[in-house]
């Protein structure tokens, strides 16, 4: 059996290990939390190298995709530093791949349903694939990168604008803690309502979960939300705040859907691939995951929350 191993920095309460088939071969996934100390997480990469066949970094991402545009994150590189024989994802193949997918199955599946194109994403840096996806579906689009990562209210409202943020900030970014622009350990337990404005004004809100429990309004009867790595618990919050339809963009199993980086790590363990990933320099390798999807198959899921609206 191959075996897959994503080390988060988040919570430990979210930890599951499920077995799954995968082109032809069963996969166990495993996802291990440190609760914000990155200092465990790094001693696990270390311990596991060469032990497991793919691994993958969750709470946290290695760098930025923007199109062909590949920005390292320096403050998460320490994590992986003990890394020598296993290869290491933080589920970028898949964002660029599976997740571009969003707005195809909303025209597919709900086309009755979300007749005005609003979307509110949280952060178009962390997943370009489906920030691009909404842009070229003609949605008109709130980008708040610069609300959820830097606690400003101020919206962006187009590419040009949110490419302008990326080059000015990107460099500084890449630089900082990696907890002061994103939440880890027991920040991820912690809600703060805040942006109701234009959680209002959107009829999808789209983004990592973690970020959408942390912000939302209590209620939000009626929407859409596109996110992933939902336990049962998630879904239960979403339900209660009123949401009508969940999708997630990895599937759901055993009653919860995993990260793009487990998702990513478990393809490239069945693929038993031994070479290391580098974004940088991705070669073919995210035409290898569009294959990937195809043939296992993995497609964006809905799940109807709401069954009284």
């Amino acid at each position: 059996m191959k075996r897959a191993v994503s080390i988060s920095i988040g919570s430990s309460v979210r930890d599951k290990a499920i077995e799954v088939d995968i082109l032809g071969e069963k996969v166990l996934l495993e996802r291990i939390g440190t609760n914000g100390d990155m200092k465990k997480a790094a001693a696990l990469y270390s311990e596991l190298d060469g032990k497991v066949d793919a691994f993958g970094v969750g709470g946290a991402v290695l760098g930025i995709m923007m199109g062909d545009k590949w920005s390292t994150m320096h403050s998460v590189q320490s994590l992986i530093q003990g890394v020598k024989k296993t290869p290491v994802v933080d589920g970028t193949g898949l964002k660029m791949t599976l997740e571009k997918k969003i707005t195809k199955v909303i025209k597919e599946e709900l086309s009755g349903y979300v007749k005005e194109k609003r979307a509110f994403v949280a952060v178009a840096l962390d997943r370009w694939g489906s920030a691009e996806a909404f842009l070229d579906d003609n949605y008109e689009v709130v980008f708040g990168d610069l609300m959820f990562a830097m606690g400003l209210s101020i919206p962006m409202r187009s590419e040009k604008q949110v490419r302008s943020m990326a080059n000015a900030l990107l460099p500084l970014m890449s630089r900082l803690p990696f907890e002061w622009v994103y939440p880890t350990g027991e920040k991820q337990s912690v809600r703060s309502p805040k942006f109701e404005k234009y959680f209002n004004w959107a009829t999808v809100v789209a983004g990592d979960c973690h970020y959408l429990w942390k912000y939302m309004p209590e209620k939000l009867p009626g929407r859409v939300i596109v996110t992933n790595t939902t336990t049962p618990a998630d879904q239960e919050f979403f339900k209660n705040a009123g949401i009508k339809y969940l999708i997630t963009t990895t599937p759901i199993l055993d009653g919860r859907s995993f990260g793009t980086n487990m998702m990513e790590a478990a393809i490239v363990a069945a693929l038993g691939r031994t070479e290391p990933v580098d974004y940088a320099n991705p070669g073919n390798y995210f035409d290898l995951m569009e294959k990937a999807i195809r043939e296992v198959p993995f497609y964006p899921q809905v799940k109807e929350l709401c069954l009284w609206m």
